[in-house]
């Protein structure tokens, strides 16, 4: 599949969408850009610290699937589909403490490609897609499925 060589008004629809849900408001998640298949995002430690004075594991968890979500939903939008994005399921490994800036970045799994899942959206009205995120540095990854169902 092409992708388009600018996807920075789908990016910008897209971090509208997050801006509207008020959990992802109140974190600060942000889109911090894509480049070759791999979708970033970002969230400052204020709005996410934890007693510790580290971030919030559910809050590197959100912006680990929030990644997900949001690479998923572009891939889509590049190939001109309209789709609910769900995650199916996830598994999340915390590694280390993170007290900075949460940085995650999100890309197809290995053995995925976007060619298939697409041609399955394509033929069925409905795909998923094994994606992994992690945390800038290794602090936390996750493992996931999102699943996407047409909306026509």
């Amino acid at each position: 599949m092409l992708e388009h060589a600018d996807p920075s008004a789908l990016l910008a629809q897209l971090q509208a969408t997050l801006s509207a849900m008020p959990p992802v408001a109140a974190m600060d998640i942000r889109i911090a850009g894509y480049d070759s298949g791999v979708l970033r995002m970002h969230a400052p430690l204020l709005a996410n610290v934890n007693d510790k004075g580290n971030a919030f594991g559910g809050s590197l968890a959100s912006v680990m699937t929030l990644s997900g979500w949001a690479l998923v939903s572009l891939r889509l939008a590049m190939a001109g589909k309209e789709a609910e994005v769900y995650v199916a399921d996830s598994s999340i490994r915390y590694r280390a403490p993170v007290y900075g800036e949460l940085m995650a970045s999100a890309k197809a799994a290995p053995d995925q490609d976007w060619e298939g899942f697409l041609a399955l959206f394509n033929k069925r009205g409905r795909a998923r897609i094994s994606i992994r995120a992690e945390i800038v540095g290794g602090a936390a990854e996750l493992e996931g499925r999102f699943v996407a169902i047409s909306k026509g």
